[in-house]
């Protein structure tokens, strides 16, 4: 049952309303998590968390956990097909955590559900909010809750934002089109690299899961709604590995998706604060978009266990920085990935001419796996 009031109500049960919630219920704040939908999803886009997401994981109980579910990835390389264009390696970050982590969303869901039931938290389910009045939130049916602070985090297309006046970056644009599989596959690349291959045909990310699968992820002009075995070759043959090509054996699951690269006008309207991609959407390139929104949680959660407007201030000012140059980052890789054939060479040369700077080398490694912005 709802009730009629709380300190904060977090909309939304994701990765980043779970993770909001269990920081504020781990505070003792009395926190509301509520979701329209019936269930939990057990398919999901993310598929990995980095260093700096995982240090400010770490703070709620959950990284340990997700490190022991996942598949510690060393090693990130953009390559043009065979050849090795940027190699980043994770392995010398001053962090506890000096990789990239592989772990699929729906597992980092059910360790932050965990871990929000162990704070005494639970999300209501099945709830959706139709009308808000300042803090007060209204739901289908009637009922209402009234709430010292709302957090949209209900994702790109946010009911919270929206009710709240917030724009978001102008009129929606078609956006760029997706496909993404998690495949059987032979062969490729090591199972503890995650590779951004550019080519003439577009980019592809391969990136190994725990379960020996890997996540392919590509950028297409008309994604099919469930990509099968013979399309996900096509892509992996075009556009993967030539000399030692990877042989697909099965689709395990498969979707698509559009992505925007839009940044919310503001992270603050009053009582109502924006988190995650109810804030901002970008493309998947250098897998940035959930980490962001997991490290907008924890420091929304500390804003809010601050509780003054000037807590609140910093937060929606820092984070809504911090989203327009990690929008940029990833705007920036996915353009790399898709420069006009005549201009490849020139794109190539200058790539391993980078490459060859450890100070360049270092300052990458550092930008994926979030420690750019550590305080």
């Amino acid at each position: 049952m709802l009730p009629a009031t709380t300190d904060v109500l977090v909309v939304g049960a994701g990765p980043v309303g779970l993770a909001t919630a269990t920081a504020l219920a781990l505070n003792g704040i009395d926190v509301t998590v509520v979701d329209r939908a019936s269930s939990a999803a057990h398919t999901s886009r993310a598929a990995v968390v980095h260093a700096r997401t995982l240090e400010a994981l770490d703070r709620v109980g959950a990284a340990a956990p997700l490190v022991a579910a996942g598949v510690p990835a060393p090693r990130f390389t953009i390559r043009d097909r065979d050849r090795v264009l940027v190699p980043v390696d994770f392995d010398g970050l001053a962090t506890p955590f000096p990789y990239a982590l592989m772990v699929p969303q729906s597992t980092t869901e059910a360790v932050l559900n965990d871990r929000l039931t162990t704070a005494g938290g639970t999300v209501l389910r099945g709830r959706e909010v139709v009308g808000l009045d300042g803090a007060t939130a209204t739901f289908a049916g009637g009922a209402r809750i009234r709430a010292r602070r709302v957090v949209a985090a209900d994702g790109m297309n946010s009911t919270i934002r929206r009710l709240a006046g917030i724009g978001f970056g102008g009129p929606a644009p078609a956006g760029e089109s997706f496909t993404l599989a998690d495949i059987k596959v032979d062969g490729g690349p090591p199972r503890d690299e995650v590779v951004l291959y550019f080519s003439r045909a577009g980019m592809l990310v391969w990136a190994p899961l725990p379960d020996g699968t890997v996540r392919i992820v590509a950028a297409v002009d008309d994604a099919p709604e469930e990509p099968g075995a013979e399309f996900t070759q096509a892509l992996l043959s075009a556009r993967g590995p030539a000399r030692e090509p990877a042989r697909v054996a099965g689709v395990v699951w498969g979707s698509r998706f559009r992505v925007h690269h839009r940044v919310a006008d503001a992270f603050r309207a009053g009582p109502i604060l924006l988190a995650g991609d109810a804030g901002h959407v970008h493309s998947p390139a250098g897998g940035q978009g959930m980490n962001l929104g997991l490290r907008d949680a924890l420091a929304l959660s500390d804003a809010l266990v601050d509780g003054s407007d000037a807590a609140l201030d910093r937060y929606a000012a820092g984070r809504r920085r911090e989203a327009r140059q990690v929008v940029r980052f990833a705007g920036g890789l996915t353009r790399l990935a898709t420069v006009p054939a005549p201009a490849r060479p020139l794109r190539n040369a200058v790539l391993s001419a980078l490459a060859g700077v450890p100070a360049f080398r270092s300052s990458l490694a550092h930008r994926l796996a979030g420690l750019s912005d550590r305080p």
